[in-house]
């Protein structure tokens, strides 16, 4: 019930944003839910919504010759919405391709793959990085036992923490540690309350953000680094785009876009732009 009137108070305050249109939901649009506090993917320039998902579906809208309108809501009602197909007609947020989300809504291929990453506090002895097989800097799970984690709601970084903690069908990492999963509604507010009340002692959180959120949080010195099970285990999840089941037309323009991008190394080069490396 809690989360059913969350959902319904989430869809009733949600605004919007147009990539292109200045109205709130036009006819001839492509309706497109997000959570603009996930960098580079989407996030606010001032009053507006930009970033490496809003671009794509920037192209999107260009082949299909309508509008693109970006919709700023919870996370966590995101795939609920898409598949209600009443208010949005796609999602785009960094959002990782999982079997449950597939039984909702229908993905588009791939176009981004990541890892899950620790973001602390400089100075933090608990937090020493080792170098994996890979080469990567690297942070274990071993190194989370006892620990207050915070997540951004019903992302893939909060199911990994909660099933290391619950362990329910295997022996977690985490269970039995004394290790908190501590939710909120986005990564920057995670961030955030690391040095608030809840006194988080880090964050999981994509790769991408994990380094914007640790580069960009004014007034503290943070570090981030990837999450292994061991030296040769990432966290590892893809990114694609969701849209409403039966919408044929609208996955078939977005694959071909992405398709077209992933082959001439557009995706990656959106991603430098976003994160100021140009």
């Amino acid at each position: 019930m809690k989360k059913f009137l969350g959902f319904m108070l989430a869809l009733a305050s949600l605004f919007c944003v147009g990539t292109v249109a200045t109205a709130c939901s036009p006819s001839d649009a492509i309706i497109v839910q997000t959570n603009a506090f996930f960098a580079p993917f989407e996030y606010y320039d001032g009053t507006d919504i930009v970033g490496v998902d809003v671009d794509i579906m920037q192209k999107v809208g260009e082949k299909l010759g309508k509008d693109v309108v970006f919709q700023d809501g919870d996370f966590a009602i995101i795939i609920d919405v898409v598949s209600q197909g009443t208010m949005a007609d796609a999602g785009a947020a960094g959002i990782t391709i999982t079997d449950e989300r597939k039984e909702k809504v229908d993905f588009s291929i791939p176009y981004y793959t990541s890892v899950q990453y620790v973001i602390w506090e400089e100075g933090n002895a608990d937090f020493t990085t080792s170098e994996a097989a890979d080469g990567t800097d690297v942070i274990y799970w071993e190194q989370l036992r006892g620990k207050k984690i915070g997540v951004q709601l019903d992302t893939t970084g909060m199911i990994y923490v909660d099933g290391e903690i619950e362990g329910v069908d295997f022996d977690g990492v985490l269970k039995d540690s004394g290790a908190e999963c501590k939710p909120y509604d986005n990564a920057q507010m995670a961030v955030e309350a690391m040095f608030g009340s809840d006194a988080l002692d880090c964050v999981v959180v994509d790769k991408l953000p994990a380094q914007y959120l640790a580069e960009n949080t004014k007034g503290h010195d943070l570090q981030c680094a990837a999450l292994y099970y061991d030296e040769e285990t990432a966290t590892e999840e893809q990114y694609a785009i969701c849209v409403t089941p039966g919408n044929t037309e609208l996955l078939n323009a977005i694959n071909e876009v992405l398709e077209e991008m992933i082959a001439n190394g557009e995706i990656d080069a959106l991603v430098s732009k976003h994160l100021g490396l140009e």
